[in-house]
């Protein structure tokens, strides 16, 4: 007989916070995914465009670690008309020794928001200039809100913008993330006016159209794309990679099929054979990185079941440390 450990998301944000343990943490599945050794299958994806939803299963198998997740994760874009998230789901974790189920965490989306996050930051970390001080978002969601706080765990920024289509999310955005950072933010009417001089740059929409453009980018800026992680997906003016001195992936067969590199590809940008270097390459010193202060670098994060067994070894470990959640027999 063995047993697993049932846990929910109050639990969970308990042990996980948006900290600098969970940068390493994913740090670390993105040097894993740069050794090769990763076993990663493609992503099971099913978008249900009638209802405006989608769900991602996801999930990896990284040398080293004790366990694996399995990851489902719905997301219905309306559900904030009903008062509900647009994001939930769950992680089931396994013996990566028995296959034995050892961990269910009921999170609702919360440790893909923590990985997600720290994977902008991670991104930046390594992409933007050391200098960087002004952080533009374009988005007013949950991942807006905690890629600043992930980014501000990597530089000491001075200033943040924030762009929404919707002007009062966006003001209230602006205010959480003030609040949870200390740094002056504020809301911008306009994205381009948010971009103009800003260092860093996060996209974090579901847009199936380009938010961002190219002739908006000035030298020495960053740019994180997160919000593409689907073939209906795009924020990025595909003239953006094509300008762009260093385009950087999460995973290069992944950001083919799904992400902004799909989406400049398709349209003729950058040719069909591009090979964008990975972040975990550039983290190994194995690709090269920013190449000067007035480079224009770019990195697309579609999420990989990397990240997600990496975010669910941490949990793992914390809540078996805090004696949460209920461990029953199977």
């Amino acid at each position: 007989m063995s047993t697993v450990t049932l846990v929910g998301e109050a639990a969970l944000r308990a042990a996980v916070p948006l900290d600098r343990a969970a940068l390493e943490a994913v740090r670390g599945a993105f040097l894993a995914l740069a050794s090769g050794r990763v076993i990663m299958p493609p992503i099971l994806s099913m978008a249900m465009p009638e209802v405006h939803g989608e769900v991602d299963v996801k999930t990896a198998f990284v040398p080293g670690l004790d366990g694996f997740a399995v990851k489902i994760s719905p997301g219905f874009f309306d559900n904030p008309k009903r008062g509900l998230p647009s994001v939930n789901g769950l992680m089931v974790v396994l013996s990566a020794t028995t296959g034995l189920v050892e961990a269910v965490f009921l999170d609702n989306g919360w440790l893909t928001d923590v990985r997600t996050a720290a994977a902008g930051a991670v991104a930046a970390d390594a992409l933007a200039r050391k200098d960087a001080r002004v952080a533009a978002v374009l988005g007013a969601g949950t991942q807006a809100r905690l890629q600043m706080q992930a980014l501000a765990l990597v530089r000491d920024l001075s200033e943040i913008r924030v762009w929404a289509r919707d002007a009062v999310k966006a003001a209230a955005c602006a205010a959480d993330v003030e609040a949870a950072t200390g740094v002056r933010t504020r809301a911008v009417g306009e994205p381009r006016a948010a971009v103009g001089g800003a260092d860093v740059v996060v996209t974090t929409t579901p847009a199936t159209a380009p938010i961002l453009f190219a002739d908006w980018l000035a030298p020495g800026q960053h740019v994180t794309a997160m919000g593409s992680d689907a073939d209906t997906k795009t924020e990025l003016d595909p003239a953006i990679l094509a300008r762009a001195d260093l385009v950087v992936v999460d995973s290069l067969a992944q950001s083919r099929r799904l992400g902004e590199l799909r989406a400049a590809i398709a349209a003729g940008a950058l040719p069909t054979d591009h090979a964008s270097p990975e972040l975990g390459a550039v983290l190994a010193g194995t690709a090269p990185g920013r190449a000067g202060p007035d480079a224009i670098t770019v990195c697309d994060l579609t999420g990989t079941g990397a990240q997600d067994t990496a975010i669910a070894a941490l949990a793992r470990a914390r809540v078996a440390d805090a004696g949460a959640g209920l461990v029953t027999d199977i």
